[in-house]
């Protein structure tokens, strides 16, 4: 083309490219090496030729460039630089546009149509040093030079060599993401969020139920940051536009190792990563520590020890369920007792549990895994949640037939769960004959022992409004509140979280409320009159007991 043109003779043309191949550089930058054809002639003429529009690099704007990026070696590689973004649309700048190969796995990496715009070469190729440069320099800000003891656990160790060379080249993010989440295991979070933004990327904790922006790393390194995450979660890497999940663990030593549930969420910027953290040792801690009163630990201990029956943990999301099943399981899970579990995955590995993953799309639900559990010689089956009918009717003829089983619904309180599973189609004498017990929950954030702050005792009638009974005022009590600002042992006053428990037997007397289609309100009269405490007053119970504040009550109890 360029001889077509007169700019350079057919020998000239033949020794430029001699040289290239020799010295293993792109033709076009041995043809502006040697001086005999300008760079804006070369672009000129090329645009004119192939009909692509040509543009000058002196004129864009850095800060405007698309922040879904082309990998950095493929842009070093293939010196191929990603412009804009227009309805699903590439436009990239090439100098080389008969580079088609550049184009294809520009193309394949990114999953767009591509749009060519021809640039100079030179000043292509010194943009692609700066912002290299610039990802570089901000690479190495990161690295802190601090060594992690923390191992990947065997379910990542194949995924850990599959690629030497990345893992060097990014061993500040491999720091960054072992120290991000070190942190967040020793600040006690439940839950880590990494977050892309159009201007900037946050990662923030669940702590005590709330979260907290905790850092605000460089939107440079957010693909970095979810290829690392992806890696040691056995995710496909290159599949950034479906939602993927995965597991990783963390070895902190021989004794402890911390699993972590992982979910992608492809955004309009970009990846959103959470992570929940499962710590087996939660449910080893002892049903002393959850916060059940002594009255509500005997009645769920005995309803667990009986040999069949339906025993269900109701509550939101982030309430503890999970924790207080496995507890359960944990008292039951002897030698001489089969226990199966079937859940949506399974959170805590428990040794002497066989436990099965549901999955819908393989038609592993969990009324499929209750059915075949029953053909497993169970002693205790425990079901994740009740989600249908099919497996609300499976779990009460299991229930029915001599097996114990454990369960979750979602709902705000015991007496409503009965009235849920008769919505259901479930049939009333069923309710009545096979469910045991319901226990309805949530968490309370516990106040810091080293500086919660006594306060002045409210008058009593603001207390009554709040859930107060008269029997509570014969007894001397203090009330305590957040210290503002908290101090170094904890965040915002408060310290970990207490259960707050209503934990309902189902009683003959309950039986026949539920037989004669009792509403929700009937049932909990009923369970008043029998002594159960709701969840306000259990809540009450443990402010009274300084491990709470009333605000806290009411913030996470119905009344």
């Amino acid at each position: 083309m360029l001889t077509q043109e007169g700019l350079l003779s057919e020998q000239e043309a033949g020794t430029l490219q001699s040289q290239a191949n020799t010295q293993r550089v792109p033709f076009i930058t041995q043809v502006i090496a040697s001086k005999k054809v300008a760079a804006d002639k070369i672009a000129e003429t090329a645009s004119k030729a192939f009909g692509f529009p040509y543009f000058n690099l002196d004129v864009l704007n850095l800060d405007y460039l698309p922040a879904k990026s082309i990998d950095i070696k493929l842009m070093q590689t293939n010196r191929v630089l990603a412009m804009q973004n227009r309805n699903n649309v590439l436009f990239v700048a090439i100098s080389d546009p008969t580079n088609l190969h550049a184009l294809d796995s520009v193309q394949f990496q990114m999953g767009m149509t591509l749009s060519p715009v021809i640039v100079e070469d030179d000043k292509l190729g010194r943009l692609i040093d700066k912002i290299v440069e610039s990802k570089d320099t901000t690479l190495k800000s990161l690295d802190t030079g601090d060594d992690f003891d923390l191992e990947l656990g065997a379910e990542a160790a194949e995924e850990e060599t599959v690629d030497i060379s990345q893992e060097v080249d990014d061993a500040p993010v491999v720091k960054y993401v072992q120290k991000i989440l070190l942190d967040a295991i020793n600040m006690g979070a439940s839950d880590l969020h990494f977050e892309p933004y159009e201007k900037f990327y946050r990662i923030r904790y669940r702590v005590d139920g709330i979260l907290r922006d905790i850092a605000q790393p460089p939107l440079a390194i957010k693909e970095k940051l979810a290829s690392r995450i992806k890696v040691i979660s056995n995710l496909d890497i290159s599949e950034k536009r479906i939602p993927q999940d995965g597991r990783m663990k963390l070895v902190l030593s021989k004794t402890r190792a911390i699993d972590f549930r992982v979910s992608t969420l492809p955004l309009i910027h970009g990846e959103k990563i959470v992570m929940r953290i499962l710590d087996p040792t939660s449910a080893t801690l002892g049903i002393e520590a959850l916060g059940y009163e002594p009255e509500q630990k005997e009645a769920l201990l005995k309803a667990v020890s009986r040999p069949y029956g339906l025993v269900l943990v109701t509550g939101p999301t982030g309430s503890g369920k999970t924790v207080s099943l496995y507890t359960c399981l944990n008292i039951l899970n002897k030698p001489d007792i089969n226990i199966s579990t079937a859940e949506d995955p399974a959170e805590i590995p428990l040794p002497g549990i066989n436990q099965v993953n549901v999955n819908d799309k393989q038609g592993l639900t969990f009324a499929a895994a209750l059915k075949s559990f029953l053909r497993q010689d169970p002693d205790v089956i425990m079901i994740g949640e009740i989600r249908d009918l099919e497996t609300a009717d499976m779990a009460i003829k299991a229930a029915s037939t001599g097996h114990m089983v454990l369960s979750t619904l979602h709902t705000n309180d015991a007496p409503s769960t009965l009235t849920r599973l008769l919505n259901m189609g479930v049939a009333p004498f069923n309710i009545a004959s096979a469910v045991t017990l319901i226990t309805a929950q949530r968490l309370a954030r516990r106040l810091c022992k080293n500086c919660k702050v006594p306060i002045e005792t409210p008058p009593k009638e603001a207390l009554m409004q709040v859930g107060f009974i008269e029997e509570d005022f014969n007894t001397p009590f203090q009330l305590y509140a957040a210290k503002e600002g908290g101090c170094e042992m904890c965040t915002g006053g408060y310290k970990g979280r207490v259960g707050i428990y209503q934990v309902m037997p189902v009683t003959d007397a309950i039986s026949r409320i539920i037989m004669k289609n009792g509403t929700s309100h009937d049932i909990a009269d009923q369970a008043k009159l029998e002594g159960v405490n709701d969840l306000r007053r259990s809540g009450i119970l443990k402010a009274i007991q300084g491990l709470t504040s009333i605000e806290e009550v009411e913030a996470v109890t119905n009344e």
